[in-house]
């Protein structure tokens, strides 16, 4: 029978990382920030309704998003970023499930990796969720070395999601990434292995 995964995390988990490794055993992976990115490209339907919300002012010269002026705005001020989401979230979701769909015809298991799974309640489209958990301390450094934040912005980005403590015992399985690459690597194979993903 093949099995839907929701894969999840916070932001600088190593969500991302875990992903790798399934795609290394040719799981289909559908990534919901990718899915994003491209509803959003100028011309498509979700690009206008934000242009039309948020005014000019977050766009570059080339009429794309300045996604930082857009996150700048978002991430301080959270009825904004609801807006946001109740923009971009319905089309990443029919998106997604076109393509899971799609692969369901010709896969066994396919992985919707969604960041903000929970968030979103968007449980009920997985049949199992698998959880990339941090501590807050090092998701916290993580972040600021990745992309150069400082901490009261890298902050406002982890509070804008659930603690991940949270989404501990809401999941099927959790990868404690606080440690080496190799180790998170044992861990996801495991996981592979005894949900017979491949």
């Amino acid at each position: 029978m093949a099995i839907t995964v929701g894969l999840t995390g916070g932001i600088a988990s190593g969500k991302s990382t875990v992903s790798a490794i399934l795609r290394e055993h040719n799981i289909p992976v559908i990534d919901a920030d990718i899915i994003a990115r491209e509803v959003v490209e100028p011309g498509k339907e979700a690009y206008n309704q934000i242009v039309k919300r948020f005014g000019r002012d977050i766009l570059e010269e080339d009429g794309t998003l300045n996604r930082s002026a857009l996150g700048e705005i978002v991430f301080n001020d959270e009825q904004k970023r609801q807006q946001l989401n109740a923009i971009v979230h319905p089309a990443v979701r029919k998106e997604m499930l076109s393509k899971r769909d799609h692969y369901l015809q010709h896969e066994r298991n396919v992985i919707l990796d969604i960041p903000l799974l929970f968030e979103s309640n968007l449980t009920h489209i997985v049949d199992k969720v698998l959880l990339v958990y941090v501590d807050e301390e090092v998701q916290l450094k993580r972040l600021i070395e990745r992309n150069g934040f400082s901490e009261r912005e890298a902050l406002a980005r982890i509070k804008a999601q659930d603690p991940l403590k949270d989404k501990v015992a809401k999941s099927d399985e959790v990868i404690n990434n606080n440690g080496s690459k190799e180790e998170t690597r044992k861990k996801v194979t495991h996981i592979i292995d005894s949900w017979n993903l491949k």
